[in-house]
C-alpha cells in the first residue's frame, strides 16, 4: 500500500463519511479504521465498504495506550485523521470526566504513540487532529466571525476538553516537532448522524409525531455544513494543508435554530405527504441548557483561499437530501433508537 491511515472514531457520524471517502478514493491507501463503539458508534454506517480490500477495522479505546502502540506497528502507519471524541454538549454537563478522559487523554495517546513509532523521521508522517467551533467561545449579533487566530474561550465540558485536546497537539509539535495540522469546524449534518442531535432527532420526532424540544426562545445561531463538504475539506486538508497549520472549515450558513427547525418541519411535512404547517404544533419551549452559547460562525476564507475549498451544497438542497435520507433509511433509524445496534456489538466482541 502507498500509505497506511489510521482515522480514529470511523465509525461514528462525520468518520463514516471520511473513511468511506478515503476507501473508495484511494484504493492503493490501507485505511485502519478504530473505534470504540460506544453509543455514538455503528459500523452499519459503512455496510457498503467493509469488505473493500484496502479497509480493515480495529475495535479498541484511543485512551488504551498499548493498544495504540501495537495498531501504529501492526499497521505501519504513517497518517492519522483523529475523529474520536465525545462530542454532546449535554452529555459532558451531566458527566465531564467522560469527557476530558476521551477527548484530551485519548488525544494524547495517540500523539504519544505516534512520536514514539515514527523514529524513522516525521517526513512524509502526518497527525491531522479535528476539533470543533465551539472552542473559541461565543460571538455576537454583529456579523463577526470565528478565524484561526480567534482567541480560546470554551465554555461547556465540551468545549473545553476539546480546547486542551488542541492545546496538546500543538505542544506535540512545538516540543517533538510532530506534523500535525488542526482543524475547527462547525455543526454538520446530513446521514448516518446520531439521533440526539438537532436534525435527526427533530426529523425522527416529526415522524412520530413527539414534541419537538427547543431550548429558551429557539434565537441560538449556528452555522451549518454539509457533511460530505466537510469529509472533502479532510481530504484535501489531509493531502495538501501546511504543517502546524489551522484551519477552520465552515458552511457560510448561519441559521437561528427556529428557523432551522421550520425549514425542517416543512420538509418533512412535504415528503410525508402532511399540509404544510401540520407539525408546527409539536414545538415545545424547553429551559435553556447552562453556558448555552448564542452565536458560532466560521470563517473559512483562509482555506478557500489556499487550498481551493469551499462548500459544494446549498443548505435548502442538503436539507432536502437528510430529510429523504433518514425518511428513507427507517430501519436504520430504528435500530438506533431501540438500541439494538449496541447489543449487536456487544455479542460480537464479547470476550475479545
Amino acid at each position: 500500500m502507498k500509505r497506511n491511515i489510521l482515522i480514529t472514531g470511523g465509525a461514528g457520524f462525520i468518520g463514516s463519511h471520511v473513511v468511506r471517502l478515503f476507501v473508495n478514493k484511494y484504493p492503493d491507501y490501507r485505511i485502519v479504521n478504530l473505534d470504540k463503539l460506544t453509543y455514538a458508534g455503528n459500523l452499519a454506517n459503512l455496510k457498503d465498504i467493509e469488505n473493500a480490500p484496502n479497509y480493515a477495522f480495529v475495535h479498541a479505546d484511543i485512551c488504551d495506550f498499548d493498544a495504540m502502540l501495537d495498531v501504529f506497528k501492526r499497521y505501519n502507519i504513517d497518517g492519522v485523521i483523529h475523529l474520536a471524541a465525545e462530542s454532546h454538549v449535554d452529555r459532558s454537563i451531566k458527566d465531564p470526566f467522560t469527557f476530558a478522559r476521551t477527548n484530551v487523554m485519548g488525544t494524547l495517546s495517540l500523539l504519544q504513540a505516534a512520536r514514539l513509532c515514527w523514529t524513522d523521521g516525521f517526513e512524509g508522517k502526518r497527525f491531522y487532529h479535528i476539533s470543533t467551533d465551539e472552542v473559541y467561545g461565543a460571538l455576537e449579533f454583529d456579523g463577526t466571525l470565528f478565524t484561526e487566530t480567534t482567541k480560546y474561550d470554551p465554555h461547556s465540558p465540551y468545549s473545553a476538553s476539546k480546547a486542551s485536546s488542541d492545546h496538546f497537539v500543538r505542544a506535540y509539535h512545538d516540543t517533538y516537532g510532530l506534523p500535525t495540522i488542526i482543524t475547527n469546524c462547525s455543526n454538520n449534518y446530513g446521514p448516518y448522524q446520531f439521533p440526539e442531535k438537532l436534525i435527526p432527532l427533530f426529523i425522527n420526532n416529526i415522524r412520530h409525531g413527539k414534541p419537538l424540544p427547543v431550548y429558551g426562545k429557539g434565537e441560538n445561531v449556528r452555522d451549518w455544513l454539509f457533511v460530505e463538504d466537510h469529509a472533502r475539506a479532510i481530504d484535501i486538508i489531509f493531502h495538501n494543508g501546511k504543517i502546524a497549520e489551522t484551519y477552520n472549515i465552515g458552511g457560510f450558513n448561519e441559521w437561528k435554530n427556529i428557523d432551522l427547525i421550520k425549514v425542517i418541519i416543512k420538509t418533512v411535512d412535504r415528503l410525508l405527504g402532511n399540509p404544510e404547517g401540520h407539525s408546527e404544533h409539536l414545538i415545545t419551549y424547553v429551559t435553556d441548557r447552562a453556558g448555552h452559547d448564542l452565536r458560532y460562525a466560521i470563517d473559512s476564507r483562509k482555506l478557500k483561499n489556499e487550498l481551493g475549498w469551499e462548500p459544494s451544497l446549498q443548505f435548502e438542497e442538503g436539507i432536502e437530501r437528510t430529510v429523504r435520507w433518514y425518511l428513507d433509511n427507517q430501519q436504520w433509524m430504528d435500530n438506533i433508537t431501540s438500541g439494538d445496534y449496541q447489543r449487536y456489538y456487544e455479542e460480537m466482541y464479547r470476550g475479545r
